[in-house]
């Protein structure tokens, strides 16, 4: 995996209160508990894109959520398969995440699985995403979360897919900007969102 974590942290306690720091390593994202709230956070890893979220964006962003996306993102449910918003989509563009449009994957890496579920072979950006163990369910899996918001994605599986990963995610943690659309400032690089706002 290009994204290992330096240390594993439980998040299952409620967002927004999540305590965790992505920093870069040596290339790599480091997952840390530091006791630090994401609203102090001000992390912008080399693709560009900030990585942090205050409490009031994240309140925002998750007041506009519908009762699945909420369920998905905020309480790490899955969706229904072959039930779902783009398992089935072949448009060219970019998902981004529902809560703060951090992006997350493109539709060149998106393939068919058959699982009924959106399948990815790899993230837009490795330090876009976080990767966690989770043992719920009486199943070892890992967990894969949205770096900025620490919004419940889904989860990628090893031996799988065209790249050796399948990125399994629910449509309701994504939203898709078609290609030629402009995408959202929240949705630029850091540099951009900036110029956008002058």
């Amino acid at each position: 995996s290009k994204l290992q974590a330096a240390n594993r942290i439980d998040m299952s306690r409620t967002l927004p209160s999540l305590t965790l720091l992505v920093g870069i390593v040596a290339g790599t994202a480091a997952v840390t508990d530091l006791g630090t709230s994401l609203s102090s956070v001000r992390d912008v890893p080399p693709s560009g894109y900030s990585l942090s979220m205050s409490d009031e964006e994240f309140r925002a962003a998750s007041s506009k959520l519908t009762q699945m996306q909420r369920y998905v993102t905020l309480e790490r449910g899955t969706e229904r398969p072959f039930a779902n918003e783009y398992f089935d989509n072949h448009e060219e563009g970019l998902y981004v995440s529902v809560i703060g449009g951090l992006p997350l994957f493109t539709s060149d890496a998106k393939y068919d699985s058959g699982t009924g579920w959106p399948s990815f072979s790899e993230p837009f950006d490795p330090t876009h995403v976080i990767e966690k163990r989770d043992s719920s369910h009486g199943i070892e899996r890992i967990e894969v979360l949205d770096a900025r918001s620490g919004a419940h994605l889904g989860h990628v599986f090893d031996g799988d897919g065209p790249k050796g990963r399948r990125y399994c995610i629910n449509s309701a943690a994504l939203r898709f900007i078609p290609q030629g659309e402009p995408l959202p400032a929240e949705s630029r690089p850091v540099a951009a969102s900036n110029e956008l706002r002058n």
